[in-house]
């Protein structure tokens, strides 16, 4: 087995792939490549939310695994857990491992804005509101941390704050399409967090159980990248070893 890998990690709405600087350089420190992209409209990518859809997500990724020489680690947080499926069906010679960290692992022909519908004690759905023109979502600003991000400090949380971007909306109304010759045959794994207020335990586990070859578990709120990054280095790389 090659014990370097080259890891893709997929960020979460509203945020953008800064959000796992922490991960990533503990995985780079061992020596494996780690790749973070800006979905259109989020980080450094400035596309208006208006105009993005999930192929322009998807194509973003589909673009980094096609320039790879060898199948990566396709990691998704959050609502992303939708967009690195899709890329999975479109690519599966490219992706070795399909891994969900406290994400949305949707069956076929389902939505985020469908699936949240049947969550119960979401701070996030709770919260979580149009644009007046519809064209973005966002979370209440004063119960942003409450829902995402709890157990990190609130200097830190403010820090970070600055660098959350309005979530276009056609993605979240997308129905995912998958189908088990391709997305099916690559194996899968979630990283569940027990204190997660965005996406709650219960909701995890509905989506996972009998849908994935092995899950792990944090006991940390929706953004673990931020409050336990060596926990979650952790894992990704000892998953390498699961065959």
């Amino acid at each position: 087995m090659n014990d370097k890998e080259t890891y893709v990690l997929v960020h979460s709405a509203w945020l953008g792939g800064w959000q796992w600087k922490n991960v990533s350089d503990i995985l780079k420190e061992k020596g494996h490549t780690v790749i973070t992209p800006d979905l259109p409209g989020h980080g450094n990518n400035s596309s208006t939310p208006t105009n993005i859809t999930m192929d322009d997500y998807v194509k973003t990724i589909t673009t980094i695994l096609d320039k790879q020489m060898e199948p990566v680690v396709l990691v998704g947080h959050s609502f992303n857990g939708i967009t690195v499926s899709r890329v999975a069906e479109l690519r599966p010679h490219k992706v070795k491992k399909l891994v969900y960290l406290t994400a949305f692992l949707l069956r076929n022909g389902e939505s985020f804005l469908g699936t949240v519908q049947s969550f119960k004690d979401s701070k996030a759905v709770e919260n979580f509101y149009f644009s007046e023109d519809k064209t973005h979502a966002l979370v209440k600003e004063e119960e942003i941390q409450n829902a995402f991000a709890h157990d990190i400090p609130k200097e830190a949380f403010d820090a970070a704050k600055a660098f959350i971007v309005p979530e276009p909306v056609a993605p979240l109304m997308y129905e995912l399409q998958i189908t088990a010759k391709n997305y099916g045959q690559i194996p899968k794994y979630y990283i569940e967090c027990t204190e997660d207020r965005a996406i709650p335990l219960t909701a995890q586990r509905a989506m996972y159980k009998g849908n994935v070859k092995k899950s792990y578990t944090l006991n940390s709120s929706h953004t673990p990248n931020f409050s336990q990054p060596e926990k979650v280095a952790e894992i990704l790389i000892e998953l390498l070893s699961e065959y």
